[in-house]
């Protein structure tokens, strides 16, 4: 018995637009063919330039707990966070900055792992995974008050009412690499 790679995360998600849209816009995933026949709204989100689904993103009553309510925040369940490998740290990080979205930075002391921290619409915490090695720019420094603490809530839901509709002047370009690492450009 083996167990391989992660197939995909599910994410309920209270707006189902918005959520894509951050995907895609903030990410750069891309939506991919969802089977028909589900008895709920929902997209799938793979990576560029349009391969397996890694978020099933569901919404409307599939979505909602026992109260009948989606959860917001990220103090209702104990997985912390989801993490991508990536690459173009400067890139991402830019793009964050100019999005404005919070996030939070760390460099693993005595290792070549970088990481950027950011939510998602939901307030699911997404770690992006960066190997200095792979970093074609120099890594800037940490700003301080951006260094990442496990412990730390940075969660605010009105950074993302922006994605709801895809902004002209976003448009991404993607591309991948030969091991199939998302790359926007």
């Amino acid at each position: 018995m083996i167990i391989g790679n992660i197939f995909h995360i599910a994410i309920r998600a209270s707006d189902l637009d918005t959520t894509v849209g951050f995907y895609r816009d903030a990410l750069g995933l891309v939506e991919v063919s969802r089977p028909g026949g589900l008895a709920f709204s929902g997209a799938w989100m793979g990576l560029p330039p349009g391969g397996s689904a890694v978020l099933h993103v569901y919404s409307e009553r599939a979505a909602a707990g026992v109260t009948g309510t989606i959860a917001t925040d990220n103090d209702r369940g104990a997985v912390d966070h989801v993490a991508f490998h990536a690459r173009g740290y400067s890139g991402y990080r830019d793009r964050l900055v100019r999005l404005g979205l919070s996030f939070r930075e760390q460099h693993l002391s005595g290792s070549a792992v970088w990481q950027l921290f950011v939510h998602d619409p939901n307030g699911i915490k997404l770690e992006l995974s960066f190997n200095e090695a792979e970093e074609a720019e120099l890594l800037p420094a940490i700003e301080p008050g951006l260094t990442y603490s496990a412990s730390e809530r940075f969660f605010s839901p009105s950074e993302y009412s922006q994605f709801t509709h895809k902004p002209a002047d976003l448009a991404i370009h993607h591309g991948s690499s030969a091991d199939g690492i998302s790359q926007i450009h």
